[in-house]
Order: structure tokens, then C-alpha cells, then sequence
């Protein structure tokens, strides 16, 4: 599966601009600031029915217009499939395939898999366990549906139990018997989501590990590990136990929504304190890497390869680490920006690997 071309309408900082792709290796060239990235994000759009950057669908919208559009056409082992995304102001974001909507864009996810490497993956070591939560889900939902669902659901029923929650502290009436029925809903379907996570993890650590040594040259022992309260206790105690602390706090306190995963390296030592910008870079790499391989063993496809301004953020022994890894047959098309385009076109006649190369300049494009 290859994106063979992409259409972008008053997308960001582009009028208007139509380019055509080959299924290796396509660039993006240009100064900082010209729109290199924002064409990535158009095809992550097409991908994953959203930004990569910004959930907020209307800031997509070129500044002066009203509207956006992004269609792109898919090439695989059966007929093309047309794709597009448009939003008008204050109207709903309109997603079809072949021309035809879909009644739901959870349907969407998975179709075309995709990965993207940025700069800002940054935010997964440094950030909050929402952010690695984030990435366990993007990459589950991207090969099982019903995930999605279910963990649609679960926040459903989370945002129920804390209103009510805090209906109880505001009005001193305690309706036990909703309380009761909201408890096992969560813990049912909390349970369902431990599960899944749990055995995405024992399936993606060996993948991950084994990036991350290849990356380094097994330079030294690094951890990944998933931190979840029910490993100790089922759902339904943990909410038993802990819901006089749930009433004084109005909110539940603990489950799912406070999974974490847990980034190691020197025999345990937290990642975000002691690991230096090399080793964090490396870490996270090797697990979009790792990300990638689960993708393509699971929907038995290549998904798309984006990676962002990656040169400029490597140096040079993980950027030909990297660059080795990428012209192997393991991946298929991959996309990506750089602000120099002498630099992306030296690095794949190294590796004898067809590119294009798109020059980029304030929203207009050139090949």
C-alpha cells in the first residue's frame, strides 16, 4: 500500500497544491517555516482522520478561507482508493471514502497504517503518562477496531462516574444503587482494555528491544515497562477500596486512565532524568520502530513511513544507523522533510535508493 498522489486545499499555509509520489522515498526540501511539515500532517490527516500536531480540526484552515480539503489516492494490491477529509467553519469534518461518508471515522483507522517520527515524540519521555497512554492507544487502535470502541466507551462511563461523583459532594445525596451500576460498567470495560494493552506490550517489547540495541550497538540496557494498577488488583476492588478517597476527590482515582509505561535505561534509572539526548532520541526512534514492525506483522502490509525533520535532530552515526534500517525491504513508502535538500539527495544515492524531492517555499512546491 503507497500514496500515489495528495491534493491539499486551503490546508494550513497552501492554496492550492497536487503532488504525485513514488512508492520508495519522497522529500520534502525547503527552509523552516515553509510548509514541509504541514504536508506530512496532509497525510497523516488521510491516514488517522486527524492532525499529528493539533487536535484542533479548524486552525487547519488557511487564514482568509472558510474551508479545507485534503484527497489523497491509495495504491495497493486492489483498487485505488480515493481518500478525503474537508471541514467547513462550524460544521462537521466530512471523511469519505471513494466519495462515500462514513458513518463513523473510528470505521477509517487502520486502513492505511502510518507512522510518524517527529520531533515532538519528544513529549512521550518528558511529558505526563497521558502521552504514553496516547501512544499505546494510537498504535492498538490502528490494528483492532474494536479497541477503539471500547476505550470510547470506558471514557464514557468514566466522565459519568466522576459527574455523579461530584453530584453526591455537592448535593449530600448518595444514589448508591447508580453508583453501584456505573463501578461495574467501568470495571468491565476497564478490565477489557487492561487485557489488550497488557498483550500489546508483551508483543511489542521484543521489537522494541530489539531497535534500540541495533540503534546503539547494545550500548547499554534499557527498560519498558507497563504500569497499570489493576497488576495488583482487579477493577472492581480497586474502586471498592478507594471510593471514599473517589467522594472526597470527585473523580475516580484510580484504573485504566492512570496506566503508564514506564522508560528505563542504566539497570532502572528513570530515562527522563538520566538518559542524555542521544539515548532519549534513540529510545523513542526505536519505539516508532518498533511501532512499525507491530503495524505490518498485524494488517500483513508496509504502512507509510513519516519521518520529520530527522536529520537535523540526529547525528550522524544514528542518522546512518537509521538510513541503513530504512532502505531494507522491511519498509515501504516513507516521506520526509529536511531543509536541505543536497544533504537528503547525498544520503540515498549512499544507500542506492530511488528518491524524489520536492522543493517547498511558503506553500508552493516544486519538484
Amino acid at each position: 500500500m503507497w500514496l500515489k498522489q495528495l491534493t491539499v486545499l486551503n490546508f494550513k499555509n497552501y492554496t492550492e497544491s497536487s503532488l504525485e509520489f513514488l512508492p520508495q522515498v519522497n522529500a520534502f526540501a525547503g527552509a523552516n517555516g515553509a510548509g514541509k511539515t504541514n504536508l506530512l500532517d496532509a497525510i497523516h490527516y488521510l491516514a488517522l482522520c486527524k492532525s499529528y500536531f493539533n487536535p484542533i480540526d479548524s486552525q487547519h484552515i488557511k487564514r482568509g478561507f472558510d474551508w479545507f480539503m485534503v484527497q489523497g489516492e491509495f495504491v495497493g494490491g486492489h483498487a485505488p482508493d480515493v481518500i478525503s477529509c474537508s471541514l467547513k467553519k462550524n460544521q462537521k469534518k466530512q471523511f469519505k471514502k471513494n466519495k462515500k461518508d462514513y458513518q463513523r471515522l473510528a470505521d477509517h483507522i487502520g486502513q492505511f497504517p502510518l507512522v510518524m517520527i517527529s520531533p515532538n515524540d519528544a513529549s512521550i519521555v518528558t511529558e505526563g503518562s497521558e502521552e504514553r497512554r496516547k501512544f499505546m492507544d494510537n498504535v492498538i487502535s490502528q490494528t483492532d477496531n474494536h479497541y477503539l470502541d471500547i476505550l470510547i466507551h470506558y471514557n464514557k462511563i468514566l466522565l459519568q462516574r466522576n459527574t455523579l461523583l461530584k453530584q453526591i459532594r455537592e448535593t449530600g445525596i448518595f444514589d448508591i444503587g447508580l453508583l453501584d451500576i456505573l463501578t461495574m460498567q467501568l470495571a468491565d470495560v476497564g478490565e477489557r482494555i487492561f487485557t489488550r494493552r497488557k498483550q500489546f506490550m508483551e508483543e511489542f517489547l521484543p521489537e522494541f528491544s530489539r531497535y534500540y540495541a541495533f540503534l546503539t550497538d547494545e550500548a547499554e540496557e534499557v527498560g519498558l515497562v507497563y504500569d497499570s494498577p489493576l497488576m495488583l488488583n482487579s477493577f472492581e476492588e480497586l474502586l471498592r477500596i478507594n471510593l471514599e478517597k473517589d467522594r472526597a476527590l470527585e473523580r475516580t482515582s484510580q484504573g485504566i486512565h492512570r496506566d503508564d509505561l514506564v522508560f528505563t535505561i542504566h539497570e532502572g534509572m528513570p530515562l527522563k532524568k538520566f538518559g542524555s539526548q542521544g539515548q532519549q532520541k534513540s529510545f523513542l526512534i526505536a519505539l516508532k520502530l518498533a511501532q512499525y514492525r507491530f503495524l505490518k506483522v498485524k494488517k500483513k502490509e508496509k504502512p507509510l513511513l513519516l519521518l520529520d525533520d530527522i536529520f537535523d535532530k540526529l547525528d550522524e552515526y544514528r542518522t546512518r544507523k537509521l538510513m541503513q534500517l530504512v532502505s531494507e525491504d522491511e519498509f515501504g513508502q516513507i516521506f520526509l522533510t529536511d531543509t536541505d535538500a543536497a544533504r537528503i539527495k547525498y544520503i540515498f544515492e549512499e544507500i542506492a535508493q530511488p528518491i524524489r524531492i520536492f522543493e517547498v517555499n511558503g506553500g508552493t512546491v516544486d519538484v
